[in-house]
């Protein structure tokens, strides 16, 4: 059995907090994203594909942000916990195609780190994951630098 799934994210963007996405720490002058857990919008946004493809809600089901269990939290940390509830479920990762949409900072140094994070945390091979990112040359919120965006498209199997 085949089946897909599609997750998306999106944090405003602040100062005082650290910019994470991929699971890496990436400098923007103090200029971070606004969130209950370390607001990694790549990884929620592949955690949520993963669990909408299970059929198994979204990682605000799993992962409340009302609970100061997550407050903070390492999103590698819950997407590995995600990767056990799907194969709990007799899933595994076929392959994961995200894109994360920001006007800044420049985010393809980054890449190669953020795909190896990924493939780690769901324990499949790095070639299995696509990071993309791209900018929306001015337009909307992420274009005018007030948040960032990231889709994200996973294939599981059983």
């Amino acid at each position: 059995m085949i089946r897909i799934g599609h997750g998306y994210d999106v944090h405003k963007l602040v100062n005082g907090r650290k910019l994470i996405l991929g699971g890496v720490e990436i400098p923007y002058n103090n200029i971070g994203l606004l969130g209950h857990s370390d607001a990694d919008v790549l990884l929620h946004a592949i955690s949520d594909a993963l669990l909408g493809a299970a059929a198994l809600g979204d990682i605000g089901k799993h992962f409340p942000d009302n609970d100061d269990a997550y407050k903070n939290a390492d999103s590698g940390i819950l997407l590995a916990k995600v990767n056990e509830l799907i194969k709990n479920e007799g899933y595994f990762v076929v392959n994961i195609d995200a894109t994360v949409l920001a006007q800044a900072p420049k985010l393809a140094p980054y890449i190669l780190t953020m795909r190896e994070n990924i493939s780690k945390a769901l324990e499949i091979p790095i070639d299995f994951v696509s990071v993309k990112a791209t900018t929306e040359e001015g337009l909307g919120f992420t274009g005018q630098k007030e948040g960032i965006a990231a889709h994200a498209v996973v294939l599981i199997e059983k």
